[in-house]
């Protein structure tokens, strides 16, 4: 995947119902496991989507919120908040048919870049069984708290 074929851009209200849509993907596995009624499961995503987007918003109140285009589609969203000393990633999803195929990687190594020129560490917080973690640390990101079910990864430079 080349550089110029990922883009991020502001996430508009126009967005809202492709970021449910996003989010309902990063948690295909586990609804899945559930017998739903009718509706039920898209009315329960958009609650916790609702509720999720509240928090993000609240904890990070100057965050880049953006969705990523892979080739003018959309692809995913990247939230970030440029903090003095350093860079959160808040969140990065991408849609089942655009993960493995090297744009997270991309995206967090500019975050990386970023940091490494400004003097700032990139931390995040990781679900403990999120197969994503195997690439932040191949990225360099240590695992440095674990709280519940999250670790705490930080990017400290190379």
């Amino acid at each position: 995947m080349t550089a110029s074929a990922v883009r991020l851009r502001p996430v508009t209200e126009r967005d809202r119902d492709f970021l449910v849509g996003v989010y309902g993907s990063t948690r295909e596995d586990e609804l899945a496991s559930v017998d739903w009624p009718e509706g039920a499961m898209e009315a329960f995503v958009r609650l916790q989507f609702d509720a999720q987007d509240r928090s993000y918003r609240a904890q990070n109140p100057h965050g880049c919120f953006d969705v990523v285009e892979v080739d003018g589609i959309d692809a995913g969203r990247m939230y970030v908040d440029r903090r003095p000393a350093e860079i959160r990633l808040v969140d990065i999803s991408l849609l089942p048919q655009f993960r493995s195929r090297g744009i997270g990687g991309d995206l967090v190594t500019r975050l990386t870049d970023e940091a490494a020129a400004t003097g700032r560490m990139v931390s995040m917080h990781v679900e403990i069984h999120n197969r994503a973690a195997l690439l932040y640390a191949r990225l360099g990101f240590e695992v440095v708290a674990e709280r519940g079910p999250y670790r705490r990864m930080e990017w400290r430079g190379r």
